[in-house]
C-alpha cells in the first residue's frame, strides 16, 4: 500500500510513536496527563500518541516562560528577528515533510498542507521586516517646553489556543509577531492535531540552539479544553489568542475577562458570496466551488451561503451541480483527489444531522450527500459534498456546520443581498461577485458587508498574510497576522517630557502655592 511517504516525513520532523506533549524548548517534561491518541482521517490509523500536560506540568513551563520573558525583552527587536528570519529559512527546508503532516494528520490536501507551511513562510518574512517597525509616534503638546510620544513595549507571555482546521499557520500567525515585538509563547494545539505541534517545536529548537535563545521562549501544553481554561484563567498570561468555535470562544473570553486579561478570538465564520447579475459566471463558479469544498468545508472562511441574483441562478445552479459531479474524492496525499476526509467521525454526524434539518426545514437537496464507505475509505470520515437550496432564516443556515454543505438562495435587489449576507450571528468573511461598479462599491461601504473581512471577484477562503485577518460579531473581533494586527501582542505607553524650567498644568489650570 501506497503510504506517500509519511514514515519519511514523520522520522524526518522528529515525530515518534510515543511523544512527549509539554516542552519549553530543548527541554522536554514526562507528565502524568492522558495520552492523546492521533489518528489520521485519511485512513484511520494511528499516527502516533502525546502525552498531555498536567497541571503541575502547565506550572513549570508558565513558570519558565516568565523567567525567559525577563530576558527575551532586552534583546534589540531587530535581533528577535534575524531569529525569526532563520525560522522562516528552517520551514522551507522542511516543508514537504511538514505540509505532508498537516495534510496526513488534519485531512487537508496535501497542496492545501504545502500552502499552509507557505504561510508560515510568508508570515516569518513579514514578522522580519516588522521587527524593524514597532513604531510609535510623536504628538504635540499643549503646554510649552513639552513634548508627547507613544511607545509600544512587550507584553509578556502570549497564550495561543489553536483549531485543528489549521494545526499550523495559526500558531506561527501568532507566535512570530509576538516573538520580534519580544514575548514569550505558551502554545496549546488542538488535541485532534497534537503530533503537528512537536513537529514544529522540533524545528524551532534547532534554530533557537543556534542562537541561543532563553529556554521557555517556545513552549508547547498539550491537552483538552481543562488545560486550556487553566491558562485562560492564568493572571500570569496578560493574553490569550484562541482560535475555534464559537462556544469556545466564549469560555475562553469570559474566564480572560473575569481577571481582566486580553483575549484575542477568531472564532466561527458563516460566510457568503452574493453572485450579481453582472458577474463573470466563470470566477464566480471557480470561486464557490473552491471555497464550498476546499478542506472539506472545514475553513472559518469556508463559502457556505451563495446568494444568486434570480435572473441568474438557474444557470449557476446548474453550473455548480456538473462542478460538484466531477470532483474527487479520496486520500488528501493523492494529488488527484480534490476532497479530503473530515477531521473526524464526530464531525460525520454533524454533517449528517445537519443535511437531516435542511429537510426538515423544508430545503431542498440539489446534490445528495452522504457518507462514503468500502476501499479507500475505512476511516468513516469521507462524506459526499452537498449543495442545498434553502432560506436564509433557517435555524440549520444560522449555524456553522464544519462540512462541505453549501446552502443557496435567491435575491432580487442588491440591498437584500447584502441584508441576507448579514444576516447571520458570524462576520468574518463575505464577497461578492460583479463587474458593476456601484454594486461593488455598496457591498464595500459603511451600508455594506458587516464582515472583517469584504472582498470583490474572489472567494471567502485564501486570506494574505498582508492585511488583518479576522471577523466581527460572534467571530470575535480579534485580528491577526498582517497590517497593524501587531499592537495587540504589545502594551501601549504616552510619554510626556517637560524640557522646561517651569510646570505648566494641562488645560491650562493654575496651581500655584
Amino acid at each position: 500500500m501506497n503510504n506517500f511517504g509519511m514514515q519519511e516525513a514523520l522520522k524526518t520532523l522528529g515525530v515518534n510513536r510515543a511523544n512527549e506533549g509539554t516542552s519549553t524548548g530543548s527541554k522536554w517534561y514526562k507528565t502524568k496527563g492522558d495520552k492523546l491518541e492521533s489518528y489520521s482521517p485519511a485512513d484511520g490509523k494511528l499516527i502516533g500518541t502525546v502525552q498531555a500536560t498536567d497541571e503541575k506540568a502547565y506550572h513549570v513551563v508558565i513558570k519558565q516562560a516568565a523567567a525567559a520573558f525577563e530576558e527575551w525583552r532586552l534583546w534589540p527587536a531587530p535581533k528577535r528577528g534575524e531569529v525569526v528570519r532563520q525560522i522562516g529559512v528552517a520551514l522551507r527546508k522542511y516543508k514537504e515533510p511538514l505540509g505532508k503532516l498537516v495534510s496526513y494528520e488534519m485531512g487537508k490536501s496535501y497542496q492545501e498542507g504545502l500552502g499552509e507551511v507557505q504561510e508560515m513562510i510568508d508570515i516569518c518574512d513579514f514578522a522580519v521586516g516588522l521587527s524593524r517597525q514597532l513604531n510609535g509616534l510623536t504628538m504635540h503638546s499643549e503646554r510649552p517646553n513639552h513634548r508627547m510620544y507613544e511607545q509600544y513595549h512587550p507584553l509578556g507571555i502570549v497564550g495561543i489556543i489553536s483549531a485543528f482546521n489549521f494545526p499550523v499557520a495559526v500558531w506561527s500567525w501568532n507566535t512570530m509577531l509576538a516573538w520580534v515585538c519580544g514575548d514569550v509563547c505558551v502554545w496549546k494545539p488542538s488535541e485532534k492535531t497534537p503530533l503537528c505541534s512537536i513537529a514544529c517545536q522540533n524545528i524551532i529548537n534547532k534554530v533557537f540552539e543556534k542562537n541561543d535563545v532563553p529556554e521557555g521562549v517556545s513552549c508547547i501544553i498539550n491537552g483538552d479544553a481543562v488545560i486550556g481554561q487553566l491558562m485562560a484563567a492564568d493572571e500570569r498570561v496578560p493574553l490569550v489568542s484562541a482560535t475555534g468555535s464559537v462556544r469556545m470562544g466564549k469560555a475562553v473570553g469570559r474566564t480572560v475577562g473575569e481577571r481582566l486579561g486580553r483575549a484575542l478570538l477568531e472564532l466561527g465564520g458563516n460566510n457568503a458570496i452574493i453572485i450579481s447579475e453582472h458577474a463573470n459566471l466563470d470566477i464566480a463558479i471557480r470561486g464557490a466551488l473552491f471555497g464550498a469544498v476546499g478542506t472539506a468545508g472545514q475553513r472559518c472562511t469556508t463559502t457556505r451561503r451563495l446568494i444568486i441574483h434570480e435572473s441568474v441562478y438557474e444557470e449557476v445552479k446548474e453550473r455548480l451541480k456538473k462542478a460538484y459531479s466531477q470532483l474527487s474524492i479520496g486520500n488528501p496525499l493523492d494529488a488527484n483527489n480534490h476532497v479530503g476526509p473530515l477531521i473526524d467521525k464526530l464531525a460525520v454526524k454533524a454533517y449528517s444531522a445537519a443535511l437531516r434539518k435542511v429537510k426538515e426545514e423544508g430545503g431542498e437537496i440539489l446534490v445528495k450527500g452522504g457518507v462514503l464507505s468500502g476501499k479507500g475509505y475505512e476511516s468513516g470520515c469521507y462524506v459526499k459534498p452537498a449543495i442545498a437550496e434553502v432560506k436564509n432564516e433557517y435555524e440549520i443556515v444560522q449555524h456553522e456546520t464544519f462540512a462541505p454543505i453549501l446552502y443557496i438562495m435567491k435575491y432580487k435587489t442588491i440591498e437584500e443581498a447584502i441584508a441576507l449576507q448579514n444576516g447571520v450571528k458570524q462576520g468574518l468573511s463575505s464577497a461578492i461577485m460583479t463587474n458593476h461598479m456601484q454594486e461593488m462599491e455598496k457591498f464595500l461601504s459603511h451600508a455594506g458587508s458587516d464582515c472583517g473581512i469584504a472582498n470583490v471577484n474572489i472567494g471567502t477562503s485564501g486570506a494574505e498574510i498582508g492585511g488583518a485577518f479576522g471577523g466581527e460579531k460572534e467571530t470575535g473581533g480579534g485580528r491577526e497576522s498582517g497590517s497593524d494586527a501587531w499592537k495587540v501582542y504589545m502594551r501601549r505607553q504616552t510619554n510626556t517630557i517637560n524640557y522646561g524650567s517651569t510646570l505648566p498644568l494641562a488645560q491650562g489650570i493654575k496651581f500655584d502655592i
